[in-house]
């Protein structure tokens, strides 16, 4: 914190007018990503000397497919050619070499069979491979030239991989890269939705063979096919998240790297399903080519205890119950509701009424402790009969009939841990979608704001994912998972307990899915208000500590999303890099407030940062702040970020000692670079208890790096 209290200076407040707002696209913005990332002549330079350090150099034969008719044919050849990494070699299938076609050692012809399916060629290239590694490569398609010289340096530290993908991107007719894909880590329930893996993806040669290679009828959908039966056998399977290859788009607009064909993708899915004896139906999404949902056969209805902690607001739960009552399609379940020291008659009367209504599937225990949702839910687990545990919020509704049957398909499955829902704000607006690790701090919901009836980033709202948690507001798992992780943490009272429970599993193996198709409303509000007392903002600052503590590897790397997508949005939006000017400057004091200060950001340059961090303090006089709100003059007015004003900050407690509300006086946002544009005015103003609007000061940014894209 700086020396001087700022809010004592005797500064003149004048009326800041509005900069002209320019609108940085996300295209704009990959540019910029690329400008950044990609390596330019003098990192390629390096990247070669850096070659003789590797102990092992693999060959990796590239299996290509003649394209005549395309005029880019000779531009992927040379890409391959270009390559920093030497040690390749081309099984080329053709009718025959092309004269423009470079012929060296390294370049294998594999005469193209006529009638016959494509595999049986493929089939023919791998034999004639003698790689250590093998990599389809489209016609057309171009890698980047540190391609295989990333696999290969990743080989080098992780040599028992027996299958490596990486991120990608798409390449126009004019030469631009656009529409990058920026995947996860190894998520097989994310695959078995779509083949997400695409290009550039290395298998190791001895498994294809051991796996027969490709098989014959599976026209369109070879490496789906392929990657479903490798994954069976090995769960060496990684991501290096750098994008090391471009498909291009024809001008026609048809993919050349292809709709996987629905009904072959259909086949090998069922295929899959049936080597892995599990019974189910695989369905195409509607208006959606190329994703897949299984529905599972349900092998036993065995009971689901469905568990409500409450407390008071009647109205709320009953609307909850009346719903599960009256929609539920699953025959086997029960309600337990924990009623956390209900004192309105309305609640009392209404729980009693339920008990009336259904004697046999519903029950009611009560633990009038302070408020501690781990406590409770592990009381009630305590209580309950089911083999398959349902942890639901009191301000939820269902929507779906077959909702638990959807989360049953999926919760019975061996490997699967928790099961989470599609959460729908009244409005119809999603609320959850999934929990992404490290957005704004410890975790927050995909997708939140989306319509439910859009696909989201690369269709992870309309496909059964991956997560690395889900929310307790609509939480399943089996008791035996529940228990093997030791339910939930009482010392995590009122947050991120779900997270906690849902990481647990992960240690332990499990995996956690999101299934879009089991939806509920979720009546939280969206502009749900912050703590609002210094002793919860203290705990809620524990509990955000305690999860860094336990599970930073995650948080700062969560293996379900990818580290270039942002950390303070939900959209999946890109994250950039960049250099900023910051200026601080602060208004004249409010007579309502006795201090306040802007420690952060500091004045100067923040080097190559990707987020600001926008923190420091303010005391009211007579009534003490509740939020801060970040406004953005550039863009007339809009509030960027609300931020608690509650901060534990016992340092400020020296400065001003006669008020009690001084250690609880502390306010801290973050706001990412590409938010501000090229230039930028942020106003901080304070909202007191009493509605009053106090201004603070103002933060001056500038991005020189994003000034070229407008």
């Amino acid at each position: 914190m700086r020396k001087q209290v700022q809010g004592d200076r005797k500064e003149k407040k004048v009326p800041i007018p509005p900069l002209p707002f320019r609108k940085i696209g996300k295209e704009d913005l990959y540019q910029l990503w690329i400008k950044e990332n990609l390596p330019n002549s003098e990192k390629l330079n390096k990247i070669s000397e850096n070659l003789e350090t590797f102990r092992y150099q693999p060959l990796i034969s590239i299996i290509l497919l003649e394209k005549k008719a395309s005029p880019y044919f000779q531009k992927t050849i040379e890409s391959i050619i270009n390559q920093v990494y030497p040690n390749w070699e081309i099984c080329y299938i053709s009718e025959e070499i092309q004269k423009n076609i470079e012929v060296e050692s390294r370049i294998k012809l594999v005469l193209k069979s006529e009638n016959r399916d494509l595999a049986t060629d493929l089939n023919s290239a791998l034999a004639l491979a003698t790689g250590d590694f093998v990599t389809l490569l489209n016609p057309q398609d171009i890698l980047t030239p540190d391609a295989l010289y990333q696999m290969a340096l990743f080989l080098n530290k992780h040599p028992d991989s027996d299958m490596v993908y990486s991120d990608e991107d798409k390449l126009t007719s004019e030469g631009k890269l656009i529409e990058p894909y920026f995947k996860p880590d190894w998520c097989p329930d994310s695959f078995l939705s779509r083949m997400y893996t695409s290009h550039l993806c290395i298998y190791r040669r001895e498994l294809l063979e051991k796996l027969n290679g490709f098989r014959v009828g599976y026209k369109g959908s070879y490496e789906y096919d392929l990657i479903l039966r490798l994954s069976e056998v090995s769960q060496k399977i990684f991501h290096i998240p750098k994008v090391l290859y471009h498909s291009r788009i024809p001008e026609n607009g048809v993919e050349i790297d292809g709709e996987i064909s629905e009904a072959t993708a259909k086949k090998a899915l069922t295929a899959a399903l049936s080597r892995r004896g599990e019974t189910g139906i695989v369905y195409r999404v509607s208006n959606h080519p190329g994703f897949y949902r299984i529905r599972y056969q349900i092998s036993h209805k065995k009971l689901v205890s469905i568990i409500i902690p409450t407390r008071n607001l009647g109205n709320l739960l009953d609307r909850c119950l009346e719903s599960i009552f009256s929609k539920t399609s699953y025959p086997n379940y029960e309600v337990i509701v924990i009623d956390n020291g209900s004192n309105e008659t309305e609640a009392l009367s209404i729980i009693e009424e339920w008990k009336n209504k259904q004697p046999e599937r519903f029950k009611c225990y009560e633990m009038n402790i302070p408020f501690n949702f781990s406590k409770l839910n592990n009381y009630a687990v305590e209580k309950a009969k089911g083999n398959y545990l349902l942890f639901l919020n009191n301000d939820t509704e269902i929507k779906t009939c077959d909702w638990l049957e959807a989360m049953v398909e999926q919760v019975q499955r061996e490997k699967i841990g928790a099961v989470g829902a599609l959460l729908l704000y009244p409005d119809n607006t999603i609320q959850h979608a999934g929990v992404v690790l490290g957005i704004r701090s410890v975790a927050d919901h995909s997708h939140r704001g989306f319509s439910p009836t859009d696909a989201g980033y690369k269709g992870q709202i309309i496909s059964v994912n991956n997560y690395s948690a889900v929310t307790g507001a609509c939480l399943m798992c089996r008791r035996e998972v529940f228990e093997k992780v030791g339910g939930f943490d009482e010392e995590l009272a009122v947050a991120f307990n779900d997270v906690d429970l849902c990481l647990k599993m992960l240690h332990k193996g499990y995996r956690n899915v999101y299934v879009p198709h089991a939806i509920l409303y979720h009546h939280e509000s969206k502009s749900r208000g912050v703590e609002n007392t210094g002793e919860k903002q203290l705990r809620f600052q524990q509990e955000i500590r305690k999860m860094k503590q336990r599970w930073k590897y995650l948080i700062e790397e969560d293996p379900c999303y990818n580290p270039h997508l942002t950390r303070q949005k939900e959209d999946f939006s890109l994250r950039i890099k960049t250099n900023v000017e910051v200026a601080v400057s602060m208004y004249d004091k409010d007579a309502k407030v006795v201090g306040y200060s802007i420690d952060l950001p500091l004045p100067g340059v923040e080097q190559h940062i990707s987020s600001i961090c926008i923190a420091g303090w303010v005391v009211g006089k007579k009534y003490r702040p509740v939020t801060v709100r970040l406004i953005s003059l550039t863009k007339l007015g809009k509030v960027l970020r609300e931020v608690p004003a509650n901060l534990h900050r016992p340092d400020v407690v020296r400065i001003h000692p006669e008020y009690s509300d001084a250690q609880y006086s502390g306010f801290w946002g973050e706001i990412e670079a590409t938010e501000v544009a090229p230039e930028s005015k942020i106003s901080l103003e304070a909202i007191l208890k009493d509605g009053s609007h106090v201004g603070l000061g103002m933060v001056s940014l500038k991005c020189p790096n994003l000034t070229s894209l407008t």
